[in-house]
């Protein structure tokens, strides 16, 4: 069988190809930690808000003992819940988000953030923001009418700003409890 010289310099052009970009993907998984989402997360979609996790007073920035700081978000037809999050610059945050109805996806500009956010399931991508600015929080899954007004935001300030911010929200809190407690004395 004869076979075009033209047609075997494609065919090992194709190959070639086709090897590079199975040799990117390996050196991927096995240098760089990049993988197919293997550890899933459900969730019963109909039941978030009775969920202790993403009920509505632990939505939003969450600081744990240890310092790690997780942000959880609900998208729903057509918005995300809350509208609004302050972050610390140069922090890892960990983001998890679960959808209340369809498919939705998430996006912020200049960031590594950009994930699905399927029905079912709780996605979660971590993160880091290098410099204090605003940064947008966009649906980038067609999710309806309303879709072009899904929309959040995350305020990035200054680390030592954020903690002195979140020490005088602590302060106000534990004086609004004694407050209380002494009137119900």
């Amino acid at each position: 069988m004869h076979i075009d010289p033209l047609e075997k310099k494609w065919v090992l052009i194709s190959l070639g190809m086709v090897s590079l970009f199975v040799a990117i993907i390996m050196i991927d998984a096995l240098f760089h930690g990049v993988n197919a989402p293997s550890n899933v997360e459900t969730i019963d979609s109909r039941k978030i808000h009775l969920s202790k996790e993403f009920n509505e007073d632990n939505l939003g920035v969450q600081v744990a003992d240890n310092g790690d700081i997780t942000v959880r978000m609900v998208a729903g037809r057509y918005a995300f819940f809350p509208k609004q999050i302050i972050l610390p610059t140069e922090t890892k945050v960990t983001f998890r988000w679960v959808s209340m109805d369809v498919l939705h996806g998430v996006h912020m500009p200049m960031t590594n953030m950009s994930t699905m956010i399927v029905p079912g399931y709780v996605a979660q991508v971590e993160s880091s923001f290098p410099r204090p600015g605003e940064y947008p929080i966009l649906c980038n899954e067609y999710c309806g009418l309303g879709h072009d007004h899904m929309w959040s935001k995350a305020l990035v300030i200054e680390k030592e700003e954020w903690a002195a911010s979140r020490a005088t929200q602590n302060a106000m809190l534990n004086t609004a409890i004694e407050d209380e407690g002494s009137n119900n004395e």
